[in-house]
């Protein structure tokens, strides 16, 4: 399954083949709509099996025009609102000029593949006042691997996602509306645990994607990261049970925006600020440096007042030697650490190893590979 995410600028399409089988998922903006047909011509296109709008924005949706003009499309999956656009009637036009039907299929839906599978995870309600909470979202399966795309989802998507009760565990997740804050969630990112991460953006976009909140999520969580907008076209191959890059991870977590200080770091300074105490310093405010320092600080501090707690003696009991490991609420998997790079550190807990797998937590790959 070769899976191609190609540069459309501040847009998204991609492009996945598989035994024989073409899907192109979203197709870029006008701009870049002769671009996308023209690199599916150099892959040999000549049918699109399926051709899948995730919502009807034009940096999504109006290189899929295009694409239904050049090629032979055998299958429409969309989402199920109407958009107030002349592009949105062109769309419908080109669908139906090839004999076509837009389809709506609901979440859970399984589709064979080529080698592999495709599931539908959103929407799972349609909002008629917002477009991006409306997009289809997909994880796509090859063997042991596989692939989410959300397109514009939002959060509250996210979180339906996340309450279906469909496996959201994933190699490669692109995130969201481009990096936007308004998508990747915590809670997300937990069910989700990818180790790769590819953001489809335009470089110097006007909206600052990819967001700092987002970016600094990607980072605690270790999880390697793939820009568009730095490394143009990126094309990733999986055999069913590893994926190979036709180049490195640029793993550059800063946000399209330099001045865009996270909204996280804002609420931290903010409370900082205004709680008592010496670690606000002079000015009221202190860097994540400063205030990690402070904890640190902090923490000696209580350990030098309290040498009891150190020279208690260790529990010499046979749970004493159980192996412990750590868990989240909305993860499937245990792990060594509370921070492996896949977990949320303010949302685990710990418990043996044995209790995990009794409660059916599978070991994470990262941890226990």
């Amino acid at each position: 399954m070769k899976v191609h995410f190609l540069d459309v600028g501040q847009g998204l399409s991609i492009l996945v083949q598989s035994g024989g089988q073409t899907m192109i998922y979203d197709g870029g903006d006008k701009s870049t709509s002769s671009f996308v047909v023209s690199y599916l011509q150099k892959q040999n296109v000549t049918t699109i099996d399926y051709l899948i709008s995730s919502h009807y924005d034009s940096d999504h949706m109006a290189g899929l025009i295009g694409c239904l003009s050049a090629f032979d499309v055998k299958n429409v999956i969309s989402s199920d609102y109407e958009h107030d656009s002349k592009l949105y009637q062109s769309f419908i036009q080109a669908v139906a000029d090839q004999g076509l039907t837009m389809q709506h299929p609901a979440v859970g839906t399984e589709f064979s593949f080529g080698t592999g599978s495709f599931q539908i995870l959103a929407p799972a309600t349609i909002d008629p006042d917002d477009s991006n909470k409306n997009s289809v979202a997909i994880k796509l399966t090859n063997g042991e691997n596989s692939f989410i795309f959300t397109g514009d989802a939002e959060s509250t998507s996210e979180a339906a996602m996340c309450a279906s009760g469909i496996d959201l565990s994933c190699d490669v997740l692109v995130p969201g509306h481009h990096g936007s804050a308004t998508a990747t969630s915590w809670d997300f990112l937990q069910a989700t645990v990818p180790e790769y991460a590819v953001i489809s953006c335009g470089k110097d976009n006007q909206y600052g994607h990819p967001a700092k909140d987002v970016m600094d999520k990607l980072e605690s969580m270790d999880i390697q990261v793939y820009r568009t907008d730095e490394q143009g076209t990126i094309v990733a191959v999986s055999d069913g049970t590893t994926i190979t890059w036709n180049q490195e991870p640029c793993n550059d977590y800063t946000p399209g925006e330099k001045e865009d200080q996270g909204t996280q770091t804002q609420k931290a300074e903010t409370e900082n600020s205004s709680s008592s105490g010496t670690n606000t310093g002079k000015s009221g405010k202190s860097s994540s440096k400063s205030k990690a320092a402070d904890a640190s600080a902090g923490s000696s501090i209580q350990i030098t007042a309290t040498p009891q707690v150190t020279e208690a003696p260790q529990d010499t009991s046979s749970t004493s030697n159980e192996e412990m490991v750590w868990i989240t609420a909305t993860g499937s998997k245990y792990h060594n650490k509370n921070n492996c790079g896949r977990t949320d550190p303010s949302k685990a807990s710990e418990i043996s190893r044995s209790e995990a797998e009794s409660r059916g937590y599978e070991p994470c790959k990262k941890c226990f590979g």
